[in-house]
């Protein structure tokens, strides 16, 4: 007989590089799945290690070799300090994303840093990891996994919408869960409250501040990946690419850019979430806390948006590869193909053993 509760820590490092999340959680199966976070914490990156994941996307084999283990190594340390500061002593696994440095699904990649077997060694515990590999070998996209958490612990919601590095959503349509990548969020948001000395645009009061570009909006609106149909995922190289030679034309007024841009984001999921008031979304992701972004979402849609509490908020995605790890556990499908674009539904994830 399978088990039915498990305790495991979700560890999640997102590409705004705001830090490491990380969650331990208590899994219950009975009719329906239900899920407690004991507690929660998010490590901030240092400005080195920020530094040297924002440059990793150029490295060479070697140098992401060299990345990969040391990463691994810090890691490491971050998950061993948080059992030990929380007097963790029950965990069945440590179910771990790593840090994404290519996503290039189309050419057969997608690389996640700090998922060598030495976790498993360094930690002393179980972990599950590397989950998104397998998908990209069977022919998906291997992104967004977060939709089957969505479909299984979040089922009264009609959208989960994640406003992170990228937004994201999932839903269900003719009987299958189907989920994509929108556009970028925090990617660029930040990058550019960074031009002006702060981590973020807080309240997104920089925003606020500034004047629409109606020829910027209109260039970033005739992105040509806005025109596929999903499946369909992003990464940093295509904001490298696409995105950011549109808006350094017009960054000798930052936040101009920021204002222009939170309306490209609320114009782009307002397409997603048509405009049914029967309908809820749920919303998470730091994006959340941006107040202007959300003012002018709620202003372009009908659907009802339901900010949850802080600890989902903030730890939604380390909750669901939480929960990804105890779907493996269970030899149970963890990725949907109707999401991805595999050739088939399976259960991913590499598991190593301390010893």
């Amino acid at each position: 007989m399978k088990k039915n509760e498990f305790k495991v820590l979700g560890v999640m490092s997102g590409t705004s590089l705001d830090g490491i999340d990380l969650a331990y959680l208590h899994f219950n199966k009975q009719q329906a799945w239900e899920f407690q976070i004991i507690t929660s914490e998010t490590v901030p990156y240092t400005s080195e290690w920020k530094k040297k994941l924002g440059q990793a996307i150029n490295f060479n084999i070697e140098e992401l070799k060299a990345l990969d283990e040391n990463y691994t190594t810090y890691l490491a340390g971050i998950i061993s300090e948080f059992i030990k500061k929380h007097e963790i002593t029950d965990l069945d696994a440590v179910c771990s994303h790593g840090h994404t440095v290519k996503h290039e699904p189309e050419n057969g990649i997608t690389l996640q840093i700090g998922n060598l077997p030495e976790l498993a060694m360094l930690t002393g515990q179980t972990v599950i990891c590397d989950f998104r590999v397998q998908d990209v070998a069977l022919g998906g996209q291997g992104a967004p996994l977060v939709p089957v958490g969505d479909e299984l612990l979040f089922p009264q919601y009609s959208y989960c919408l994640n406003l992170g590095g990228f937004a994201n959503i999932s839903t269900s349509e003719g009987g299958k869960r189907i989920a994509y990548d929108i556009c970028p969020v925090n990617t660029v948001l930040n990058y550019y409250a960074e031009k002006l000395g702060f981590e973020y645009d807080k309240d997104g009061d920089i925003a606020r501040s500034g004047h629409l570009n109606p020829q910027l909006l209109e260039e970033l609106e005739a992105l040509s990946f806005y025109k596929l149909p999903p499946p369909k995922s992003l990464g940093i190289e295509w904001v490298n690419e696409e995105v950011f030679p549109v808006l350094k034309k017009y960054e000798s007024d930052i936040p101009s850019v920021l204002r222009t841009y939170c309306m490209h984001i609320a114009l782009q999921i307002s397409k997603e979430l048509g405009n049914d008031a029967a309908s809820e979304v749920l919303v998470s992701g730091g994006g959340c806390f941006n107040v202007f972004l959300i003012q002018q979402l709620k202003k372009m849609t009908s659907t009802k948006l339901v900010i949850p509490p802080v600890e989902i908020i903030n730890y939604k995605e380390a909750l669901i590869f939480g929960f990804l790890g105890v779907l493996r556990l269970r030899e149970e499908i963890n990725i949907l193909s109707s999401v991805t674009g595999a050739m088939q539904d399976h259960s991913s994830g590499m598991i190593y053993l301390p010893s």
